[in-house]
């Protein structure tokens, strides 16, 4: 975890003093770290820990493609892809109830805000950011029914709701700085939410 932590802050440091060839040789790094450390370390069972695995690899593959404007497309592509693998990682979730539904409608309200804010903005990707934003959102809300559920081991489901929620706040950040106005600090905070959520993600799987 300290190396991950060393290449993601050199990936934040070169992006910040102009280095882009170093920034884009970093970027994918530390996510590459996290899988190994996943895949080699204690596990909770093997069915979550091998989709954990499999949606840092996809996220890897975003972030590689992500490098380039004109790929945002594929970038979007390859996260979505791996928000279907924690969605398949997180679910069963806790027993249908109404506090559960109650959860399921915070996230669809979060979903419906941010689609009404990026729709006219998004132009042509309108389609796909929308998707991306109803899976993604799906994500949080089967890792907040992990988290209340009875068997999940403790403190998986925490770890895994923790690293879902700060993963759409950085897409949202993304999405913001993207399709609306760009904001001082913006990449930073992006790069450094992207990171604690995939570190907790990778941290739940632990045995």
């Amino acid at each position: 975890m300290p190396v991950a932590g060393a290449l993601g802050a050199g990936h934040i440091a070169a992006r910040h003093v102009g280095w882009p060839r170093l920034a884009g040789l970093l970027k994918p790094l530390p996510i590459a770290v996290f899988a190994v450390m996943v895949w080699q370390g204690p596990s909770l069972e093997g069915r979550y820990s091998t989709l954990v695995v499999a949606g840092l690899l996809c996220s890897m593959v975003g972030d590689i493609c992500l490098l380039e404007p004109d790929r945002f497309v594929a970038g979007l592509t390859s996260f979505l892809v791996a928000h279907l693998l924690y969605i398949a990682a997180f679910a069963p979730g806790a027993p249908a109830g109404r506090v559960n539904v109650a959860v399921l409608a915070l996230f669809l309200a979060v979903a419906a805000v941010l689609i009404a804010a990026l729709w006219r903005r998004a132009g042509a990707l309108r389609w796909p950011v929308a998707a991306y934003i109803v899976v993604i959102s799906t994500m949080g809300w089967q890792a907040a029914l992990r988290a209340r559920a009875p068997l999940t081991p403790e403190p998986s489901g925490v770890l895994a709701l923790a690293g879902a929620l700060l993963f759409m706040t950085s897409d949202g950040l993304l999405a913001f700085g993207r399709f609306v106005r760009s904001f001082r600090g913006g990449d930073t905070a992006v790069m450094v939410t992207y990171y604690t959520a995939q570190a907790l993600i990778a941290l739940s799987t632990g045995g």
